[in-house]
């Protein structure tokens, strides 16, 4: 059961790390369930209150930034709402439209028709696109630098660091 255990908690954090990349995974949700694995397969002694408060405070922000970050993209070159909510449909919709290049591809095409739609010209609607995707890298760098935050605390607090 320990092999079983840990083949479990392993798999949960590569999900969740791999989460931060493409979206459609759950992330941070993830390595939350691993905890929640190790505690029913080893024991949740190790974790105190601050073990919790620390990690729900961080898969919080992640939640936040996601959406945050991104729109933050969109925003500072002059995005409107269209090009966000079209950013972020993009986002969802592109890897599975276009399965190589589709999560590059969809929030700066998603973006660029938000931006048509809200009545803007091409040359805007491309350079706010390019914001869309400037919000999804870093929106991706935060993402992953939280989670393996959240990795590296667990293991820190359950004493294998």
């Amino acid at each position: 059961m320990t092999i079983l255990g840990w083949i479990l908690i392993i798999a949960l954090f590569a999900i969740g790390l791999a989460g931060a990349v493409y979206p459609i995974l759950p992330g941070a949700l993830a390595i939350y369930l691993a905890f929640f694995v190790y505690g029913w397969f080893f024991s949740f002694d190790s974790f105190g209150p601050w073990f919790w408060i620390a990690q729900t405070l961080i898969v919080v922000v992640l939640f936040i930034a996601d959406y945050v970050v991104g729109a933050w993209g969109v925003k500072k070159f002059g995005g409107s709402r269209a090009s966000v909510i079209g950013s972020t449909i993009g986002l969802i919709a592109g890897p599975f439209v276009i399965p190589a290049f589709g999560l590059l591809i969809g929030p700066f095409v998603g973006a660029f028709i938000g931006e048509l739609i809200a009545g803007e010209k091409a040359g805007k609607a491309v350079k706010v696109s390019f914001g869309a995707l400037l919000g999804l890298f870093s929106s991706t760098v935060v993402k992953i630098v939280l989670q393996i935050v959240m990795v590296v605390l667990f293991f820190i607090w359950i004493g294998r660091f």
